[in-house]
């Protein structure tokens, strides 16, 4: 099987392709650099995602922040993550980069203070 992908690793946007074959990677082309051939094989064998949600506040200037995780989650994992960011509540000061959570080993991280 071939998967195609825009690489986003850098503004070029490689179109990159890897070629899967018995569940292992036999090949990747179309990359430019080192760093889209790595990016594309993760994509296909364990796709992760920083996540960016937003939480409300107690007693803050403004009703939610926002936040995001400080390192990418496995793919299949961020329904679960979204469940646990909606039952989270802040209160007031928040301050921007304050882990306000973590879930799992992951730290959740305000991108802005309330």
């Amino acid at each position: 099987m071939i998967y195609r992908f825009t690489c986003i690793v850098c503004p070029l946007g490689c179109t990159v392709e890897v070629k899967v074959e018995d569940g292992r990677v036999v090949g990747v082309t179309g990359h430019t650099c080192p760093r889209g051939e790595e990016w594309a094989v993760q994509e296909v064998t364990n796709p992760k995602r920083v996540v960016m949600s937003v939480v409300p506040v107690e007693g803050g200037a403004l009703p939610t922040v926002s936040v995001k995780t400080a390192e990418p989650v496995p793919k299949e994992k961020i329904p679960e993550l979204m469940r646990f960011l909606a039952k989270l509540k802040l209160r007031a000061p928040v301050e921007v980069g304050e882990v306000v959570a973590e879930w799992n080993g992951i730290k959740i991280v305000a991108t802005r203070g309330a």
